[in-house]
């Protein structure tokens, strides 16, 4: 595959069950096939997607130190401000030429998640960003609903089986600031290759070159969005549910050709998590004399703290 599959969201919500077939079709073939899809018809509407990018930039825009202020290490990044360079990708230590934000779930009715997730940071400087990253991650969790939604019908399985799963789920929203280059970097990128950790990554800021997937072939290609879509992608949390029957995809950020040095880039993935207690297994259906289970049995909470270590976020 040579290009990323393009779904419109419409479809699965219309009355129509042709096209809502039409829509699970379309997006299972991709994500068996490559991982990533590029969908319309989202939740975001332009005029919040315009405040959150101006509320982001106003952010990263705050002098370092104020920055700073915002960054907790012994949380492991999961909210507030994670500054320049400090995370790097699963294998790699150098860090990624990026710095970040997290907003994270805003819980009902569950004091003990609401005691498990760190609390949102609050941006002093900044009386709008807040309440707007709020309304952004409400959107595209929504988004994501609809979109594992059509996944468990692919799968076989009870439509609303992750409704449960995502309700209150750890999910993240990370506006990301790619700082201009000001040197020829020794051996970092903007994001070095990786795959996502969790079910699903919807991705905010895909119109330009720069985010590229690797396909089968093990040929990079480059994923660009219309202005209307977002790029969505398997995580390695469905993965390892689906026993890669759904594939998490590696990509990565390059570096802007040189006379692109001087331009920040922005870009907001919002990571789809469950919560912690979800038992990742191989689902029984995902399992067959072809593909035996390929996977140890590890709940979400297990396998994200896992990872955060791989990723430097969290200190052994």
């Amino acid at each position: 595959m040579t290009s990323i599959p393009s779904v419109d969201l419409n479809d699965f919500i219309s009355d129509n069950p042709a096209q809502k077939q039409k829509f699970v079709d379309a997006i299972g073939k991709a994500y068996e096939d490559i991982g990533f899809v590029a969908l319309k018809g989202h939740f975001l509407d332009d005029t919040l997607v315009e405040n959150l990018y101006k509320e982001v930039k106003r952010f990263f825009s705050l002098p370092t130190e104020t920055k700073q202020n915002y960054e907790i290490p012994e949380i492991g990044g999961q909210r507030g401000y994670v500054s320049f360079g400090k995370e790097s990708a699963k294998g790699k230590k150098e860090g990624d030429l990026k710095e970040f934000w997290h907003f994270g779930q805003y819980v009902e009715n569950n004091p003990k998640l609401e005691a498990e997730y760190p609390k949102n940071v609050i941006v002093n400087e900044l009386p709008e960003f807040n309440a707007i990253g709020k309304e952004a991650y409400k959107m595209l969790e929504k988004t994501a609903k609809y979109v594992l939604r059509a996944l468990a019908i692919h799968l076989g399985i009870e439509e609303t089986y992750f409704d449960k799963f995502i309700h209150n789920g750890n999910s993240i929203l990370r506006p990301i600031h790619y700082p201009p280059i000001k040197e020829e970097p020794k051996e970092a990128v903007r994001a070095a290759a990786h795959g996502d950790i969790n079910l699903i990554t919807l991705l905010m800021g895909a119109q330009g070159r720069g985010l590229q997937v690797q396909n089968h072939e093990g040929e990079w290609i480059d994923a660009i969005a219309q202005p209307d879509e977002l790029m969505i992608n398997v995580g390695d949390m469905l993965s390892r549910h689906t026993n890669n029957k759904l594939k998490s995809t590696i990509h990565r950020v390059v570096n802007p050709p040189k006379e692109l040095w001087g331009t920040s880039r922005y870009s907001i993935p919002f990571f789809m998590h469950p919560i912690s207690d979800m038992k990742l297994d191989v689902l029984e259906g995902c399992i067959d004399k072809d593909n035996p289970k390929a996977f140890g049995d590890i709940n979400a909470g297990e396998f994200l703290n896992e990872r955060l270590i791989e990723l430097g976020l969290i200190k052994k």
